[in-house]
């Protein structure tokens, strides 16, 4: 028998803000039955169709150094560059620019508490992960 992923942790210095970042970001919805509030150390998030999980907590220490875990996001209705203009409407930072002249590569931006993240572009470019 394996394991499967549950759901994704992230530390957070304000889980709430994370949370409604990310739902933003993602279209992900919150636990009607549990709603996250500002107070809440925890704050769990969910897909439309509750197959992928992101939960958010509140820990006492500041991120210090690069992640070792990130999101790669593929735009689904909008060009990379409009992906990455809406989200940084939305609270983000752009960290790096990977584009590559064929058309593949990423953007590497930042949430709010400086956490990188990836948008590809809408169509892969290869067969590559990052294309």
């Amino acid at each position: 028998m394996t394991s499967r992923i549950s759901h994704t942790s992230f530390d957070a210095a304000n889980a709430y803000a994370q949370s409604v970042f990310w739902s933003q970001v993602l279209d992900f919805v919150e636990d009607p039955d549990d709603p996250n509030e500002p107070e809440h150390e925890e704050c769990l998030i969910t897909s439309r169709d509750r197959s992928q999980l992101l939960l958010f907590i509140t820990v006492p220490d500041d991120k210090q150094l690069k992640n070792r875990l990130h999101l790669d996001l593929r735009p689904v209705d909008r060009t990379r560059e409009q992906e990455v203009e809406r989200i940084l409407a939305l609270g983000a930072s752009q960290f790096a620019d990977y584009r590559r002249p064929d058309g593949s590569g990423w953007i590497t931006l930042a949430d709010p508490e400086g956490n990188e993240f990836c948008i590809l572009s809408k169509d892969p470019a290869g067969s590559g992960a990052t294309t």
